[in-house]
This record gives C-alpha cells, sequence and structure tokens, in this order.
C-alpha cells in the first residue's frame, strides 16, 4: 500500500506530506485549490511525463516520493522470484500485484529495504527529469511498470486504459481465477509458436543454409573419422615427454633401484650393499639381541620401512623399457597434430568440439530440408496444435461462466450507484480467424460492452461513458473482483468517481468504497461530504493568499489531515457551505452513521 507520499514544489503546492489510511482515505477541498496536484505527484512518480511547467514559480525543481510498504509475502517472493517462468505475464515473472513490484524492482537491482519501496522523480524548471528507485537512478519506465503493480488511477484520463482488449481480457482472467487454465494454455501455445518457429525456418531457407549444411555435415564426418575422445590430447603430450626424456628417465630410476634393491639391476653395476639389504642386516642384528622390548620393536618398524621400499621397487621397475620407440613417438606427434587442427577450430578442448559436433547434429537436421523431414515436422505440428486447441478450450469455459457472472454482479452493482438503467455484459467470442484462431492468450475476443442507461445503444467501454459514469463503473468491476477474488495487494485512486451523483445515491458510492477499502487501500478525491464521511483518514487541500512579504510565489496550497472535531467542521463545509450548528450537528450524524458492518470478504450486494 502507499505508505506515504512527499510532494516538494509541485504546482500550487510548496511542501506536502500524505500518510494515506490502510483503507479508505478521502480528499477534500474547495474547487480550484490543487486538489489535482495530489494525482500529479502520483503520475510523476509512476513514471508519467514531466511537465517543466509544473514547476512551482521560483523553484528550480519540483520533487515527488511516494513509499509503499509491502507485505511480507511480497518481499519473500524477491528470494523465489530469479527463476523466470515463461509465459506467465510481465517479466516472465509469473508474480502479480506487489510481488511483481518486487521482482521487476529486484531485476533493476533494487531490493525492498525493511519492507518498503521507495519511487522518486525530481522534474527541473529546465524540463529535464530524474527518476530514483531505492536511492537508485532508473529510466522512468522503471517506475511505471513497478507503480502499475502497486497503484491503479481511475481518473478521466487513466481510465480509458480500460478500453484495450488486453486490458479487459486481464481484468477477467483475474476475475476469473483461471490462472492454471492459462499456464497450461500458455505452455501448449509456446510448444507450438516453438514448432512454427522451426518449420518456418525449415521451408524459407535458401543457398546460404544449403551451404551451411554442407559445412556441417563435412565438420561432422571430419571430427567422427578423427574420433577424438576427452583428454586424449594431454595424455598423448604425457607420453611425448617421457619417450623425448627416455634417457634420463632410465638412468635415474636405474641409479634409484640399484640404492634401494640391488637385485633389480645388473649385479656387477651395482655400488655397495643396496638399501634393502642394509635394512635386512639391521633387522637380524636387532633380532639376534635375545632382550626383547624396545629391540624387537625396532626391527618390526625396520620391517615395515622395508616392505614400502619393496613397494616403491615394484613401482619404479614398472617405469622400466616402458618409454616407447621413436616410431611411436612419430604415430604421437602425428595424433596430436589431428587432434590440435580439431581444438584450433571447434576447441578450444576436445570435449568442446565434442559438444560441438552432437549441436552440429541437430542443427543438420533443421537445415535438412528433405520433404520427408518437412512432412514429419507438420505431423507433429499438427499433434501441438489439437492439444493447444484443446487447452483454449478449457480456457475458455472458464471465461465464458465467469463473464456471465462478472456482468450480472456488475450491473447489480451499478443500481445502487445512481446509474438506474445502465448495465455491462462481457462478451467473449471465439477469434474471427478460421485458418487459426488461437492467439498467444488463446481463442478468445473478449469485450466489455457498456449501456450507459435505458435504450441507450450498448457500446465498447471508454466509447460510452462520461468520466463520472466511467469511475463509476470501475469501481463496480473492482467491487466485484474484490468480493470473488479476495484482496487486492494494490493501491486504487478514484477521482471524479463522484461527478453527477448525489443524496441517497452519494451515500451509497461511499459505502461501496469503504467495502473496496476492506481488501485494499483506497484513496477517493471528492467534493461530497457523503463520500468523505466514509473515510478512514480524510485530508484537506487548502489554498491560501500570498504572503505580503513574498507575493511572487503567488497562491499556495496546504494539505493537512482532520480529525475530531476539525473534520466534523469540513464535513459540515462540504454539506452546507457553512459552519453552523445545524451543519455540525448534521456532519456529526453523517460521521456516526457511516460505517460499515460488513464481513472482510464475499461481502456481495448484502451490505447494502
Amino acid at each position: 500500500m502507499l505508505e506515504e507520499l512527499d510532494i516538494r514544489n509541485l504546482g500550487p503546492i510548496r511542501e506536502a506530506t500524505i500518510a494515506p489510511a490502510a483503507g479508505m482515505t478521502a480528499i477534500t477541498g474547495e474547487t480550484g485549490a490543487g486538489k489535482s496536484m495530489l494525482l500529479s505527484a502520483i503520475r510523476l512518480v509512476s513514471g508519467g511525463a514531466a511537465e517543466s511547467s509544473r514547476v512551482s514559480a521560483g523553484a528550480d525543481e519540483a520533487w515527488a516520493q511516494a513509499i509503499f510498504a509491502l507485505s511480507d509475502d511480497a518481499v519473500a517472493s524477491e528470494h523465489s522470484g530469479d527463476t523466470n517462468d515463461a509465459g506467465s505475464g510481465d517479466a516472465d515473472s509469473g508474480f502479480t500485484g506487489a510481488a511483481a513490484a518486487v521482482a521487476k524492482a529486484h531485476d533493476a537491482g533494487v531490493d525492498p529495504e525493511d519492507g518498503e519501496l521507495f519511487l522518486s522523480r525530481t522534474v527541473r524548471a529546465s524540463g529535464r527529469s530524474r527518476a530514483v528507485l531505492g536511492g537508485k537512478s532508473v529510466p522512468r519506465s522503471v517506475l511505471g511498470a513497478i507503480a502499475g503493480e502497486l497503484v491503479t488511477i481511475h481518473g478521466q484520463t487513466d481510465q480509458l486504459k480500460i478500453a484495450a482488449s488486453s486490458r479487459q481480457r486481464e481484468f477477467l482472467d483475474r476475475v476469473a481465477g483461471d490462472e492454471a487454465e492459462l499456464a497450461a494454455y500458455r505452455k501448449a501455445w509456446d510448444a507450438l509458436a516453438a514448432m512454427d518457429e522451426r518449420l518456418e525456418r525449415l521451408r524459407s531457407q535458401e543457398s546460404s543454409a544449403r551451404q551451411q549444411a554442407d559445412y556441417l555435415r563435412e565438420s561432422i564426418d571430419r571430427i567422427n573419422r578423427i574420433d577424438p575422445q576427452p583428454g586424449e590430447d594431454e595424455e598423448l603430450k604425457a607420453r611425448r615427454e617421457r619417450i623425448e626424456n627416455a634417457a634420463d628417465i632410465a638412468q635415474g630410476v636405474g641409479s634409484a633401484l640399484g640404492a634401494l634393491d640391488a637385485s633389480q639391476v645388473d649385479v656387477d653395476a651395482a655400488d655397495g650393499a643396496s638399501a634393502v639389504e642394509l635394512i635386512n642386516h639391521a633387522v637380524t642384528s636387532l633380532r639376534a639381541i635375545r632382550v626383547g622390548g624396545t629391540f624387537s620393536e625396532q626391527a618390526d618398524r625396520l620391517e615395515s620401512i622395508n616392505a614400502d621400499l619393496g613397494d616403491v621397487v615394484f613401482a619404479l621397475s614398472q617405469e622400466l623399457g616402458d618409454e616407447g620407440s621413436v616410431e611411436d613417438l612419430d604415430q604421437i606427434n602425428g595424433r596430436i597434430h589431428e587432434l590440435g587442427d580439431l581444438t584450433r577450430r571447434w576447441g578450444p578442448t576436445l570435449a568442446d568440439v565434442l559438444a560441438w559436433r552432437d549441436k552440429a547434429a541437430f542443427d543438420l537436421e533443421d537445415l535438412d530440408a528433405s520433404p520427408e523431414k518437412v512432412a514429419e515436422l507438420e505431423s507433429e505440428r499438427q499433434t501441438l496444435y489439437d492439444a493447444a486447441l484443446v487447452a483454449a478450450d478449457v480456457l475458455s469455459a472458464a471465461r465464458v461462466a465467469a463473464a456471465a457472472d462478472l456482468g450480472a454482479r456488475v450491473t447489480e452493482e451499478l443500481g445502487s450507484l445512481a446509474m438506474l438503467g445502465a448495465s455491462l455484459e462481457v462478451r467473449v467470442t471465439p477469434r474471427d480467424k478460421a485458418d487459426d484462431p488461437l492467439g498467444p492468450y488463446g481463442r478468445d475476443d473478449i469485450a466489455f460492452l457498456f449501456t450507459p442507461f435505458e435504450g441507450s445503444p450498448q457500446l465498447p467501454m471508454g466509447k460510452s461513458a462520461s468520466g463520472g459514469e466511467l469511475s463509476r463503473l470501475m469501481l463496480a468491476l473492482e467491487l466485484v473482483a474484490a468480493d470473488t477474488r479476495g484482496g487486492a495487494d494494490q493501491t486504487f485512486i478514484f477521482d471524479e468517481v463522484d461527478a453527477g451523483v448525489g443524496g441517497k445515491a452519494a451515500v451509497e458510492l461511499g459505502k461501496r468504497l469503504a467495502r473496496l477499502a476492506r481488501s485494499a487501500q483506497v484513496i477517493v478525491v471528492t467534493h461530497l461530504a457523503q463520500v468523505a464521511s466514509w473515510a478512514d483518514a480524510q485530508f484537506v487541500v487548502t489554498k491560501e493568499p500570498p504572503d505580503a512579504d513574498d507575493d511572487d510565489l503567488g497562491v499556495v496550497t496546504t494539505i493537512a489531515e482532520v480529525n475530531g472535531e476539525t473534520r466534523v467542521h469540513e464535513i459540515a463545509r462540504m454539506l452546507s457551505g457553512s459552519e453552523s450548528e445545524a451543519s455540525l450537528d448534521h456532519a456529526r450524524e453523517l460521521l456516526s452513521d457511516s460505517r460499515l458492518t460488513l464481513p472482510l470478504a464475499g461481502a456481495g450486494a448484502a451490505g447494502d
């Protein structure tokens, strides 16, 4: 949720800090006081366009910062989201909401600090801007991607996004809870798309591809003909070194054997008694002593040493005469040359050469555009297509069921939002493409069709409603989504939602905003006391005349939270424009009556 919003030198706001409630927060104030600057600040930290004209008069730059508090589950996703789940959504993270924001921040090199993310934006009077995430400069598109997972603004300009069919599909899927069906379809679609790409590559190959096939074929044949083994070149180089140093090896080993055990070499060449003979003599001498104890122990130790010497003598004797001949050296050098030619081309090691050969064999299959190969892949493609079609049908069934329920429930909500006769139909139809009805997200065209009043033609959403009507329609949609899927880990901001509303309908509007605030954070900019009275926190935007000593600054806007009697006075002003005792009593009564008794989730129409 949005924990804190800080603003400096943005339009008439010189300095302001807002800490919205976890539930519903109302932003109120007289017309023209500067309430829109709050939305401008949110849009700035959400990567929106930076306008130097918004910098306060006399200031060098404007600055806004939003601090978002994240749930423990979202922060925990930082450690589990490093492995991407292909085809599962934005950034292929598989996450939504705050968890997706954490994953995207992590991709940008920033992790939450104490469970919080800091998004800020500076706009200089010269027109340049700087986006900062957690103290690190980032492209403003990164702020937009992260804020898009945390904040949804329902204002006259922002809501036009829902007119896009992709956004309507995403909303319907969220309400339908068809994550498993969508994941199964995406897996089937990805396999089909990979096969289509392979077939296209196979069919469109030209002479260069055939030349590449010839090169691969000749290279594979050459490697197979030489038949290298991993590490063979190093073993041959070691053998070559022994042969080249055969004389030194023979002399050194012979001399060592003569010193250790003269029986292993020419007796005439032996120089005196060997080590084995001397140790045997020492053992015999010690055994001849009739006194036990240390003499016997030392004799045992010498016999153990003699056994170790025997092992050394045996090992050295095996090395004699094993150096190879000049003919062997020629063969070894020839083999090393062959293997070296392979590693220079496809190395650096023989293991790399063998890996290249195996991959080349696979690539060669795709480059072999024989009719048989194409027919084989087309048969595989048909199998994959049939599987994707079945998965698409399962996904469509889930969407159709959810669409009917969503349309009916939203229409019911609209009746309580001063929009009697208004209705929403969520239409799910097969794609109008006979040759290939499948797409990345199924086979459905999804359209939200809105009727603003009875007798009005049914038109695509976004083209058939005013700003206020569209805001209330979005509120109804978000309410149904929250009731169906539980809490949304998001902040919803509503502007102009109360346009054209008054009386009892205004009370119902406030009640529904408060109901949504039981499962998500809600911030509403309103001029209706009947709406503001339902808020858990209320901030008042006030326009003040310039200081007489510094009138160059122009009008200054202040923002302050109101509580207790101060809030009663603000509600009274909103009700009647005055703060008479009668209007104050009315305000207290309104605040007292504006209390929800709804359960946390699944309230439906029961709380109306």
